[in-house]
């Protein structure tokens, strides 16, 4: 059977099964479709974690970033892993114990204050947005390419979909369908990642394959990449090129972006207790990590793969992978020096050649000639990986709305009913600005949810960790804490990537600190303006500082 059809027949199947899981567990109380009633099992809340949180960044894109960063794109790991280590163990806990499952009911009620509640509300909507927005983006190019449709029909599929299960079943619905979900994406990485392993180098792991020999005798995997590399012009896959101080506050940027994310802190509230959640972190951790080391080597095999096959071959002899994606305008041949060869070089002036980073990960299967199954079964991770991300995105936006929005500070008279239409009605308005954003993308998928990282560090992480950690803090400190580091993070990713993308370049940046890690800067302004204001202004309540002794006091509730 040809790919299209393989595809058809696994997004049917996955899709099908989605929407049954939804269906069948559809939520019929705010609770359970805010943090799925509380009681999801460890285990279960672990796969859903890692499918929430290993989204079409991670999927599709990351290993792309990886293949023509070499190197540098470690920070990428570190920065996603390493924050999800320090969001499982110095966050989750006592957020669990406060016992408030949104950032801005946290903010709120930590804060005394409906201003710094709003703020938050703000601040998660925005975050959420931008997230989202790669997710849907994802989803276009797997569509465009794999169902051979239109990328703005391929993003109104995933917008009906991802809507269809985000409100049927809400949180309740969305954690069972992303167990499922994460099953299809490790599945997915993981089958293509095995074959051209065994092909290239003959080891049934890829991690191992990774520095291991390949087995036409042209050496070890990546000196043979770096040979390459160095051949044509290109930056070494082994060698660092980025500055070490922007590599840092890229790293730190990803990390305290994670901490701050909303739509994996309301995860350790779907659990029955702290034990529960800390338990689930861990199994988390573990299928997050299976995706993660895989992601270096699959970098590598699909770089070294798309040098061998298309530097220096005949347009007309191209193979039939390159034409298909040709069609999606996601990779480029311009015949500069009409001889119909297919130059891929390092100089600009030379290179004929423009790939698109988000096509590594989907087109390595085609381009090793793995079966039609293989790539058609890639087709429907990469789908699994947006859409559960989506979908937890989307949660987070209406609770944001209908729960610390209008239920908390505005409304708080409406009954439960009332505040579920509200929450479903703002996924609708979410779905729609979303896919409108997917269709008109401001960058590389990994790239946009960079961006998300650094406000998500710049405007959460400092008043989280200040409002666990120092009881000192008040709320004047808090808002214009979140103020000052999301509002200089947001002008400054606005201005490099939007107003004047010319001045994006080493030169420009302030301190040599890029877009992607200009968040941490935007951190350390909200700690310091948190912590100066809160020393110049009186003291939180008594009760306040009593509550944040009580939830850094050892035991569960």
């Amino acid at each position: 059977m040809s790919v299209q059809i393989w595809t058809y027949a696994f997004v049917f199947l996955t899709f099908g099964l989605y929407i049954g899981i939804a269906i069948w567990s559809r939520a019929s109380s705010t609770k359970e479709f805010y943090v799925a009633g509380g009681n999801v099992p460890p285990l279960a809340n672990g796969m859903a974690t890692a499918a929430d949180w290993m989204s079409a960044a991670s999927f599709i894109s990351m290993a792309g970033l990886i293949a023509f960063l070499g190197r540098d794109g470690a920070f990428y790991l570190m920065g996603w892993t390493g924050g999800y280590v320090l969001l499982a163990l110095l966050l989750a806990p006592y957020l669990r114990k406060f016992g408030k499952f949104t950032v801005p009911d946290f903010i709120g009620d930590r804060y005394y204050s409906r201003t710094a509640r709003l703020i938050a509300v703000f601040c998660a909507i925005v975050i959420s947005f931008v997230y989202v927005c790669g997710q849907m983006q994802g989803a276009g190019i797997v569509f465009s390419r794999f169902l051979e449709v239109d990328i703005t029909i391929g993003v109104i599929i995933g917008m009906a979909i991802v809507f269809f299960y985000a409100v049927m079943g809400g949180m309740k619905g969305i954690t069972y369908t992303q167990v499922a979900q994460y099953c299809v994406l490790i599945f997915a990485f993981m089958v293509p990642a095995i074959f051209i392993s065994i092909l290239m180098t003959g080891q049934l792991i890829p991690q191992i394959g990774f520095g291991s020999e390949l087995l036409d005798g042209s050496g070890f995997l990546l000196d043979r990449l770096d040979g390459l590399s160095a051949e044509l012009g290109f930056p070494t896959y082994t060698d660092g090129h980025r500055s070490t101080q922007d590599v840092f506050f890229i790293t730190a940027a990803l990390m305290f972006g994670t901490a701050g994310l909303p739509h994996v802190i309301i995860r350790f509230f779907t659990v029955p207790n702290v034990r529960d959640a800390r338990k689930s972190a861990g199994f988390a951790l573990i299928f997050i990590a299976i995706l993660y080391t895989t992601a270096p080597a699959v970098s590598a095999f699909a770089k070294t793969n798309l040098i061998n096959t298309v530097n220096n071959i005949e347009y007309t002899a191209v193979p039939e992978w390159f034409t298909k994606w040709e069609t999606t305008n996601l990779i480029v041949f311009d015949d500069k020096n009409s001889d119909g060869l297919i130059q891929y070089v390092g100089d600009p002036e030379i290179n004929e050649l423009q790939v698109n980073r988000d096509i590594m990960v989907l087109a390595n299967p085609e381009i090793a000639g793995l079966p039609n199954w293989v790539v058609a079964l890639v087709a429907a991770g990469a789908l699994a990986a947006a859409l559960s991300t989506a979908a937890g995105l989307l949660l987070v936006i209406s609770t944001s709305v209908a729960h610390d929005f209008l239920k908390r500070s505005f409304m708080p008279g409406i009954t439960e009913k009332q505040e579920l239409r509200y929450a479903r009605i703002s996924i609708f308005l979410a779905v729609l600005v979303a896919g409108y954003f997917g269709i008109n993308p401001p960058a590389y998928v990994a790239q946009v949810v960079a961006f998300a990282f650094g406000l998500a560090a710049a405007s959460f992480f400092p008043a989280i960790v200040m409002g666990i950690f120092y009881k000192r803090m008040n709320r004047q400190g808090a808002i214009a804490g979140m103020l000052a580091g999301f509002g200089f993070t947001a002008m400054y990713i606005i201005y490099f990537r939007f107003i004047n993308p010319a001045a994006d370049n080493t030169e420009n940046w302030w301190f040599g600190i890029s877009p992607e890690g200009i968040g941490t800067l935007g951190a350390m302004a909200n700690l310091a303006v948190a912590y100066t204001v809160a020393k110049f202004t009186p003291a939180p309540p008594l009760e306040v500082q009593k509550i944040v002794e009580r939830i850094r006091l050892p035991g569960d509730i």
